[in-house]
């Protein structure tokens, strides 16, 4: 194995035999958007990243250089793409990148891919371009898969009752809130000014959008809920537990995949 799971910290000879030795490749989604005044802007890429570094760790895969825009940030689930700092894609770039980073992963050689994103709004175009390049690479005789996944999504009902004790918002206001604060807080915390977190209600925001955005439905912070609860530990716990719940899982997949791909 390369001495960095991380693409582009090995050089293209070690990158090429990883690849022929059929490590999958795990591509992390961010963002770069605010998240208050008290975590900065490439939270979401931080953390997508170091998710995929554990997966990556776990099947013997290597992860690519991230997707560092993200889609527009909404306001019942980011604040809102007016706020200052929040620098984002339009739906179609965001299509084409997807598409055009399978068909080189494909290119290179590699069978299976998994996009690992850490920013709600950018879902459904990665799945939109995905699903392009792997329906054209099948056309073309090429078994190529792809898993999409939301980080947050492997966090486990355990653990949210241990974090939040009876409070979690809910993960449409955990926007610059407890879980990224938390992780953020155990990876990088020179990053993190909790002295600047505002402690403010969660937002009360209508079950529909609105266009133009009305700011007053954001809190002044950005944030759609509070992180004062945040912790170190909190982070820790979370990036183990779903950590391993993601290595149990796309493994899993992974390995089903190319069980029915080889028929071994």
């Amino acid at each position: 194995m390369p001495r960095s799971v991380f693409m582009e910290e090995i050089d293209a000879f070690t990158y090429r035999e990883a690849i022929a030795d059929g490590a999958p490749v795990i591509i992390p989604v961010g963002s770069i958007e605010q998240h208050g005044p008290h975590l900065p802007l490439n939270t979401d890429v931080i953390l997508s990243k170091a998710m995929s570094a554990r997966l990556a760790e776990s099947l013997r895969g290597l992860v690519a250089a991230p997707i560092v825009y993200g889609y527009k940030s909404q306001q019942r689930s980011g604040g809102g793409n007016y706020l200052g700092g929040t620098t984002s894609l339009d739906g179609t770039t965001l299509i084409s990148i997807a598409k055009t980073l399978t068909l080189e992963f494909a290119r290179h050689g590699a069978r299976r891919l998994v996009f690992l994103n850490g920013h709600f709004e950018n879902y459904q175009f990665l799945y939109e371009g995905v699903e392009q390049a792997t329906a054209e690479l099948a056309m073309r005789g090429h078994d190529v898969s792809a898993v999409l996944l939301s980080y947050w999504d492997f966090v486990d009902e355990d653990t949210i009752e241990r974090i939040y004790k009876g409070t979690f918002p809910g993960w449409d206001v955990e926007h610059g809130g407890v879980l990224e604060t938390s992780l953020m807080l155990h990876l990088h915390p020179e990053l993190v000014r909790l002295d600047r977190v505002m402690d403010l209600p969660a937002a009360q925001l209508p079950r529909y959008d609105v266009l133009p955005v009305r700011a007053e439905l954001t809190p002044a912070s950005g944030c759609l809920s509070s992180a004062a609860a945040a912790s170190r530990e909190a982070g820790e716990l979370l990036l183990e537990r779903t950590s391993a719940a993601l290595a149990a899982e796309v493994g899993a997949e992974l390995g089903a995949s190319l069980t029915a791909a080889t028929g071994r």
